[in-house]
Order: C-alpha cells, then sequence, then structure tokens
C-alpha cells in the first residue's frame, strides 16, 4: 500500500492531500474476521469517513478547526479476508512504517483486536507506555472457543506485554468473572461502569507520560451507538465520552496514538453511530494532537 497518496474514495473531511507533510494519519482496518456475535465492523471506517461531511471542522469545545492540525487520510489497509493472523502482521508493519516517518498514528476498526498490533507496534517506539481503554468490555480473555485470536483477548495480550498496572480501562460493565478477577490480582485498573470522575483522579498520575487511547464506540450505551457489534445496556452518554476526550486533551499526558473501532453501520440505519464516531475522531484530532 503506498503512503504518499490516499486511497480513491471518500476521505475524513479536512484531510490534508500530501503525506509527508502531515503530522497524523488517519488509516481503517476494516477486520471483523474473529466477532463473537454480529459482524459488520469492517465497514466501520469507510462510512465514520463518508459522514464526515456533515461534520463542522469547528470545535466550539476546543476552539479549533481542522486545518490547523494537517492530518493525511491513507484509506484502509488491504487486509486479508478471513485471515487474523497475517491482518495482524500488516497491521503492525504498517505501524512500524508510520513510526519510522514520524506519524502519530490514527486507527478507524474494525474488531478490537485490530489494537493489539498497533500497541505492540507503539511500545516498540515508547517503552514507558500506558494505555486508556474505553469499553463496555473488558476485553481479557485468554481466547475464545479456544482462539487466542479473538476480538475478546487484545486488552490481555497488551497488559501481558506492557504490564497489567499500566493500562487504564474505564466504562467498563461487562467481562467474565475471572477476568475481573486477574485484573484486580496484577494492579490492571478498571472502572466499573464510569469514565469521566475516575480518569480525572487517573490522568494526573501519567503525567508526562507517552499514552496511547483506544476507544470502543460499545461504551457508549446503545441509546447513542446501537451500530456495533455487542451492545450492552448501561453505557455512557456521547457527552461524556465527549468530556472525556476534552479531559485528556488537557491532560500533561501526551497521546503518541489512537484509534476509534467497532463501529458496524448495518446495525443502525439513522446512522447515529456513525455520525458520532465521526464527531469523536474530530474532537480527538484536534484535542490530543498539540
Amino acid at each position: 500500500m503506498r503512503f504518499d497518496e490516499a486511497y480513491s474514495g471518500n476521505v475524513f473531511i479536512g484531510s490534508h492531500p500530501n503525506y509527508e507533510e502531515s503530522q497524523v494519519v488517519i488509516y481503517g482496518m476494516p477486520m471483523d474476521w474473529t466477532v463473537s456475535y454480529r459482524p459488520g465492523s469492517r465497514f466501520g471506517p469507510t462510512r465514520i469517513r463518508e459522514v464526515s461531511i456533515g461534520l463542522e471542522e469547528y470545535s466550539p469545545y476546543l476552539d479549533r478547526e481542522l486545518d490547523e492540525v494537517k492530518f493525511f487520510d491513507a484509506g484502509d489497509i488491504p487486509l486479508p479476508f478471513g485471515n487474523p493472523q497475517r491482518s495482524i502482521e500488516m497491521i503492525e508493519d504498517y505501524i512500524h512504517t508510520l513510526l519510522k516517518d514520524g506519524k502519530f498514528p490514527f486507527g478507524l476498526g474494525g474488531e478490537h483486536l485490530v489494537s493489539w498490533p498497533v500497541i505492540k507496534a507503539m511500545y516498540s517506539k515508547y517503552s514507558d507506555l500506558a494505555v486508556i481503554h474505553f469499553d463496555a468490555h473488558t476485553d481479557l480473555r485468554t481466547e475464545y472457543e479456544g482462539e487466542p485470536l479473538s476480538h475478546s483477548t487484545p486488552i490481555r495480550k497488551v497488559a501481558e506485554l506492557i504490564k497489567p498496572n499500566n493500562v487504564y480501562s474505564f466504562g467498563i460493565r461487562s467481562g467474565m468473572k475471572e477476568e475481573f478477577e486477574w485484573a484486580k490480582a496484577n494492579g490492571m485498573h478498571i472502572s466499573k461502569f464510569e469514565v469521566l470522575e475516575p480518569l480525572k483522579k487517573i490522568l494526573p498520575t501519567l503525567s508526562g507520560r507517552p499514552v496511547y487511547v483506544t476507544i470502543d464506540i460499545d461504551v457508549l450505551d446503545p441509546a447513542f451507538a446501537p451500530g456495533t457489534g455487542t451492545v450492552d445496556a448501561g453505557g455512557i452518554t456521547s457527552k461524556e465520552l465527549l468530556a472525556s476526550i476534552h479531559e485528556i486533551a488537557h491532560a500533561d499526558v501526551k497521546v503518541v496514538g489512537c484509534d476509534l473501532v467497532e463501529v458496524a453501520p448495518i446495525y443502525d440505519h439513522s446512522e447515529q453511530t456513525a455520525n458520532t464516531a465521526s464527531k469523536l475522531v474530530r474532537e480527538m484530532l484536534l484535542g490530543w494532537v498539540k
């Protein structure tokens, strides 16, 4: 896949036409090969871009416009359908190239397993990396029905790589008892149900550190984001998630990369989920890229 020009098709609103001149690279990871419930998140990256045309390029929250951040939309990584092992290898290789070129990686999923190779590559550059994880689910299983490559396993893989005490999960409201017990026994931070207030308490402890942020759209209540593969009642509002993004923006942490995953447009004919995701992308760009 070429890095010096966007794919032919829609790009996220306000994207810069030149890769070399851009600080940020948006890329899609259209994979849903391992989902345990409803597939369809492989169509998320494209739809998030398409609905972005309805966004204002100005954020009244941050008083910034998209033209203040040079970001290049590189399109989707051409992942091999049905092959999770090869797909995650391709994603990791792609991120290594972005990091070599000094770019800020901004991923659009796709199922949550796609975050694993990204964070693995990020850790090779930032040995003191911390991960902030917004999700309805713990994602701490070692396998699902005997398969270790599953969208229910990425955070466990990340925690075992960078050490559990460097992983901070928020909004969690679903998972096996054993997952919660493992997190507690190993010093991993899990905030059940809530996001904003516990995040405010955690951020000062990450002062000055490189941070990667991964957002699973199902951290939102299904009333705000029905278009996802594994909906789970009792989530936070879109207003709370936006406030959390802004809290990170104002904190003394260095966000070095991020992703937004699990948008499955087929389950939301109103396109509420894709439009919400698109706005989140705008705020992440303007808030986290200085």
